[in-house]
């Protein structure tokens, strides 16, 4: 992690106050006074303020249901507020999403401030499957199925995507699971097979389901923390 994080994650001082301490020589990493704020420190250091040893706060794993026309962004747009408003948490500035949904997406998203964490959900070599379910302008043929599991071109892509598990609930819904999230990659999905779509919800994130109501938030049991972890 690096100091300056550290210094924010185990004080209640902001990132400019942490900076302005650090460069002032006033932060000791291993009794040496550090003032590049880049410098990467671990929880086996011993980093010093003020007299006092540091140590960072727990970290913090949320869910929430994201409504649409909300963004997923620590701070509001002109279009569209930010999610994070939907929050009763301290330092909500602190954490990131793993995961982003589009603003006319809904459904579960996760919240936390553990970089090493979201590593796991995010990058397709970790093999996270996340479930959507889409609303289709167009009746879906069956042959997308094999399409989409063997990896269609995206537009603007050199390499096919990754496979991907497609369910078909009904002729114009559908249920598809991804490892891998490019911009837009659902959308730019079924672009590329001749269709259009018109909703889209995610459901599922690795062995985490959504279970609370539009907007609503909680904590993770550990032993999802955990599942995901892994």
């Amino acid at each position: 992690m690096r100091l300056d994080r550290f210094v924010c994650k185990s004080t209640d001082f902001t990132k400019n106050e942490a900076l302005q301490l650090i460069h002032a020589g006033e932060v000791l990493v291993n009794d040496e006074a550090i003032i590049n704020e880049a410098t990467q420190v671990h929880e086996n250091n011993t980093i010093i303020l003020h007299g006092n040893r540091l140590k960072t706060r727990a970290f913090r794993y949320l869910l929430m249901h994201k409504p649409i026309n909300t963004i997923c962004s620590n701070i509001d747009e002109k279009s569209y507020p930010s999610l994070f408003n939907l929050l009763d948490v301290a330092r909500t500035s602190e954490l990131h999403i793993a995961g982003r949904l589009d603003a006319d997406t809904s459904g579960l998203v996760l919240m936390t401030d553990d970089g090493r964490w979201t590593f796991n959900i995010i990058s397709p070599s970790k093999n996270c499957k996340k479930v959507y379910r889409v609303g289709l302008s167009r009746e879906i043929s069956g042959d997308v199925v094999e399409q989409f599991k063997e990896g269609v071109q995206l537009q603007g892509e050199t390499k096919l995507t990754l496979p991907a598990e497609l369910t078909i609930i009904t002729p114009k819904e559908v249920l598809l699971s991804l490892t891998e999230g490019k911009f837009h990659q659902v959308k730019r999905m079924f672009a590329a097979v001749g269709n259009k779509v018109i909703s889209l919800h995610r459901e599922k994130i690795g062995a985490i389901s959504l279970d609370v109501d539009l907007g609503e938030w909680r904590h993770l049991t550990l032993d999802e923390v955990k599942a995901l972890r892994s």
